[in-house]
């Protein structure tokens, strides 16, 4: 790969700010364009079956808007085509004027040698046939979604279905109790969106930019991780991605940047909030390590007796810094925080704030402190609660 020399050199603190802007927590929010401006501003809202306070598709826009209603967040995905869901940096809802760009992945699986799960001879086409004179439809509807009660042992109409899904002759319309109701794309898509005309250097390009663009800054494993493209997909593009090359100070790799955020300087209020372990900005742990300073980890899968913040532990954002952790729970009208990390005492009214605010959002009434991890902390963060809810 050939690149033209760095043109311009940006401190760690520089990139960070950066960073917090193109994500959406530097800055004024865009209110009147709400949930689906925040989708469409970061490019993918990362899906998990996690709920503690709420799904991770909730906290994103809340951690950027505060507390936007939840049916108003659900709405704003999948009500009127504004959205799909595919694979990106893993399931996620994605803008639907993205559809043509996902076409090399689309590609990519047709052409798949093998797969994980059998295929019975027709299941394909029935599911297609039932869908086009009855959808939309759940897995269930179409017969069912698993054999046994094993959650990896798919029945032979969703082996059909997903596989429709990442062909693209199936969309994700919305979810039902966390379940996919599926349509067909031609009903669901936008005529105009829905074709794969572009070639894979094309598709590419887009993504490529997309992901400088919602980063701010990165390097090339940050830019590929984005959607989860290859290495060698970021290499033969990013000369032609309208990125333009920077290096910056103690990162040791060489990086990217979006021309139109280094253009003006970033500035302007921080959010103050509890984060999804999924947030786009969280999500690519060595980047949160470099940018933050901040290790991050998801629990949830690690043993309980191996935890050490807890099952969903939240990364607290103040002042455009990471200063601690919360694993929450919620117990009727009580959130809970079983488990807080503090980032020394600086960090206690961020963290009583980003609880009170979080609680008011799931209309929980009081905050419980269980066990935080500098004991002597956890008497002023005890008061600091106090105070905000007097």
């Amino acid at each position: 790969m050939t690149t033209s020399r760095p043109a311009t050199q940006i401190s760690a603190d520089e990139a960070r700010r950066l960073a917090l802007r193109a994500q959406g927590f530097l800055g004024v929010p865009d209110r009147k364009a709400g949930v689906r401006g925040t989708l469409r501003h970061l490019g993918a809202v990362q899906l998990d079956t996690i709920s503690v306070l709420a799904r991770s598709h909730e906290l994103i826009p809340y951690a950027r808007l505060g507390a936007v209603g939840r049916k108003t967040v659900e709405n704003a995905y999948w009500k009127d085509t504004h959205a799909f869901e595919y694979w990106s940096h893993a399931a996620c809802i994605l803008p639907i004027e993205e559809w043509p760009h996902f076409a090399f992945r689309r590609r990519a699986y047709r052409n798949r040698p093998h797969w994980n799960h059998d295929l019975p001879d027709g299941t394909y086409d029935q599911v297609i046939k039932q869908l086009r004179a009855e959808g939309p439809l759940t897995a269930t509807d179409l017969g069912g979604a698993k054999k046994t009660s094993e959650w990896w042992d798919w029945s032979g109409t969703k082996v059909a279905v997903e596989r429709a899904l990442m062909y693209g002759e199936v969309v994700c319309v919305e979810r039902r109790g966390w379940k996919r109701v599926y349509d067909l794309a031609e009903r669901a898509v936008p005529a105009t969106l829905l074709h794969d005309d572009l070639d894979d250097s094309e598709c590419l390009r887009r993504l490529v930019r997309l992901a400088g663009q919602s980063l701010g800054v990165g390097t090339r494993a940050d830019i590929a991780d984005y959607h989860r493209l290859k290495a060698e997909q970021v290499d033969a593009v990013i000369a032609d991605s309208g990125l333009v090359p920077v290096t910056v100070e103690g990162w040791g790799k060489p990086a990217w940047a979006d021309p139109a955020a280094l253009a003006s300087p970033p500035r302007g209020r921080h959010r103050t909030t509890l984060l999804s372990p999924f947030d786009s900005l969280v999500w690519e742990r060595a980047r949160t390590e470099r940018i933050f300073g901040f290790t991050h980890r998801l629990e949830a899968y690690v043993p309980k007796q191996k935890r050490v913040y807890g099952y969903f532990a939240m990364p607290v954002l103040s002042g455009g810094h990471l200063v601690g952790r919360v694993d929450p729970a919620r117990e009727g009208s009580t959130l809970i925080a079983r488990q807080v990390t503090l980032d020394g005492p600086k960090a206690v009214p961020a963290v009583a704030q980003a609880l009170i605010e979080a609680a008011s959002w799931v209309n929980c009434t009081d905050v419980r402190v269980e066990r935080v991890d500098a004991p002597e902390l956890r008497e002023p963060l005890v008061r600091e609660l106090a105070r905000l809810t007097d």
